[in-house]
């Protein structure tokens, strides 16, 4: 719609005044680190912070500190949100720690 050009001046007279304005949405979102990855496949299979962790070798706190990224940067607020913007991946929020249904 040619507003672009407003929104980018917008953003420099804010700027100038010391402050920051968001994110223009247009912006593509950041890649996931290979890490992130992993763990933003194993909740969206619907396995626990404490199950990612035993998996990964990792704490729970830094599953979460994880989790926590992936969803910023793909722009969700929750692991049921997972299976619809990771690509090539199928949610299964039926299946158990164990893998058993």
């Amino acid at each position: 719609m040619g507003v672009r050009a407003f929104a980018d001046r917008a953003a420099r007279e804010l700027l100038a005044t010391g402050e920051r304005g968001p994110k223009p949405r247009g912006e593509p979102r950041s890649p996931l680190t290979a890490q992130e990855a992993q763990i933003a496949r194993l909740a969206n299979q619907g396995l626990s912070n404490q199950g990612i962790g035993a998996r990964l070798f990792l704490s729970p706190r830094t599953v979460e500190y994880h989790l926590h990224k992936v969803f910023a940067k793909l722009g969700i607020g929750s692991r049921a949100e997972l299976g619809k913007v990771l690509p090539g991946v199928v949610s299964n929020g039926a299946q158990t720690e164990r893998g058993r249904p």
